[in-house]
Order: C-alpha cells, then structure tokens, then sequence
C-alpha cells in the first residue's frame, strides 16, 4: 500500500538531480507529488522549488494557486506564481494551454538553475488515457508508447516520476495528509476530448480496454520503438558519408529498400537536429517522397520543419532550411 512513507521509492527517477521545479496545480495528482517531496529524505540535498501556473481562464483559478503557494510554503518550499496573460485562443484550447504552461515552467526552471529539471505528477491513469486518446487519432508506434519518464522541452528535461502510479494512490496520499484537492471541472467538460474519452471508461472496461491493458499496450509499443530506433541508427551509422553541425549526408545506395519505418526514423532524426519534431503526417509525406526518389534514382529537394533535405542519385543529405522568405 503506498503512502507518504513511499516516498524514496516513489520518487527515485529524481534522486540524481541538482535541481527541481515541482508542477503542481492544487489537484489531488500534483498535491500528492509536493507531499511526496516533502517527506523525500533528499529534499535536503536537491534544491526544490514549487510552481504553479495560473492560465487565468476559471475565475477560481487565482485563489486555487495562492492556495498552493500557501501549502508549499508551509511545507518549507519556495513557490514561484507563473501567470498566462494575453488574450486566450478560440480553438484547441486544451492544448495550447498545455503548451503555455510547459513554456512558463521551462522558463522559469532555467531562471532557477541551468540544470533545473520540470518534475509533473502525470500517473499511471493519465498514461492509460494518453495512449487512448493516440489510439483513437491513429498514432504511430512511438504514440502508442504513451509519455516517457525523462524527456525534454524547450531545452528544460522533463521527468515524470509517477507514471506507474494510480491515480487513486495519489488521492489516498492527500487524504492521509488531511489535504482538500482541486478538481478541474474541465477533466468533465464534454466540449472536451479526453473529457469524453473518460465519459466511455466503464463501457471500454467491460469490453477489456481498461487501464492496465492499455499501459499493456504502452510497454509494447515502448520496446517496438526502442528496437526501431536501435535499427534505424545503425543503418544511418553504415550510410554515414558525413555529419557536423550544419549538414549531414547519407550514402543513397545503402538507403535503397531500407524499411519505410526506419527510414521514416532517420528523417526524423536529422529533421530535429535543426527544429521541431514533424507532424507525423508530413513526415510521412516526406518519407514517401524521399523513398520514391531513392528507388527511382531521381533528384528532389524538400523541407520539412526547419530542415532542408537534397536526394539525388549518390546522396540523401540535410542542412538547415534557409528563412522562408528566401526560398519564395
């Protein structure tokens, strides 16, 4: 049964870190998280800072995160109060919310120390959900692998140390504390995908799609990916014609009749060395053009976000796009 007790264990992910920035918003996930780390036996030791990010769109909203910066405060935290300002959006509010608020937590995570990680409560409930909500919009196997424990954003690492966690866990540790939580009403929120994926819960259980066979799902897809990327850059390794900083150029004839899958997965490889990740969808548009002109022996050029690529008969080669306008 895990408790507050649990804490070393519950949190080991954490325990290389100088520095941490806890997520918490005031619901029962992240309240139990900043409880955890209170009772860590090396809060001590890693220089620990609380922040809670105000998107302004509830009218509670600021009165919930004074209350954690309260609570923090009486467990001995530094809190810092992130605020999103401006005018908000119309459309796909949920996640540009999201993106909001892991802007303002790297930010204010680089303030702190160069080496600050962002640690957020996402459990085992919410990786189930995750990996639903992939399913349903028709995922690659890297979706299906669901969130990872470590992972980075806008240069900051982001670690998630509760993911095999219940949800109920987590509410168990509130309550054993004696602290009262915040629950979203938007979590309800038919307007809402998730929302209205957690509205078929019951009905996807009964047929066997609960909460342990999608975190099922998850490993596999997880171990799929691993494998896949493994292949994937060793068969970029033995093409290797050359790399630095600004262009890196692979030998055609050991790319012809590689596995879309892998070779989808060298693309996105060299693409992020000079930007976002791609859409899953353009990089599969990409991935055909490039595999086409490969087979064909033809020449094309392409960019895809941020990176310029060159097949001709002897090279597949990226270099950095040039600004947009200078391509027009």
């Amino acid at each position: 049964m895990l408790s507050l007790a649990s804490a070393d264990a519950l949190l080991a992910l954490l325990a290389e870190e100088t520095a941490l920035l806890l997520a918490v918003s005031g619901g029962p996930d992240s309240l139990a998280l900043m409880l955890l780390a209170a009772r860590w036996s090396l809060r001590d030791k890693i220089k620990t800072v609380v922040a809670t990010v105000d998107h302004g769109l509830r009218a509670a909203s600021r009165e919930e995160a004074l209350s954690v910066a309260s609570e923090a405060q009486a467990l001995g935290f530094e809190h810092r109060l992130l605020l999103w300002t401006g005018e908000k959006p119309s459309t796909r509010l949920q996640e540009r919310a999201r993106e909001a608020r892991y802007a303002l937590l790297a930010d204010c995570a680089a303030a702190i120390d160069p080496r600050c990680a962002i640690v957020t409560a996402h459990h085992a409930d919410d990786q189930a959900e995750t990996i639903l909500f992939r399913l349903c919009r028709g995922s690659g196997v890297a979706g299906l692998a669901g969130m990872a424990a470590v992972s980075t954003f806008n240069g900051a690492r982001l670690l998630r140390p509760l993911l095999d966690t219940p949800k109920a866990a987590l509410e168990a540790i509130c309550n054993e504390a004696g602290r009262a939580y915040v629950i979203d009403p938007a979590n309800a929120d038919p307007r809402f995908a998730r929302a209205r994926l957690r509205s078929l819960a019951a009905t996807l259980s009964a047929e066997g799609l609960d909460r342990a066979a999608l975190l099922r799902l998850g490993r596999r897809a997880a171990r799929a990916e691993a494998a896949l990327r493994r292949c994937a850059a060793q068969i970029a390794e033995s093409a290797r014609l050359e790399s630095d900083g600004a262009t890196a150029r692979f030998k055609a004839e050991a790319l012809r009749g590689a596995p879309d899958e892998l070779l989808a997965r060298l693309i996105e490889a060299q693409t992020v060395r000079f930007g976002p990740a791609p859409r899953l969808d353009r990089l599969e548009r990409a991935l055909e053009r490039v595999g086409r002109a490969l087979a064909r022996r033809e020449a094309v050029r392409m960019t895809l976000a941020g990176a310029l690529i060159d097949v001709d008969e002897g090279s597949l080669s990226f270099r950095p796009a040039p600004p947009r306008a200078q391509r027009l």
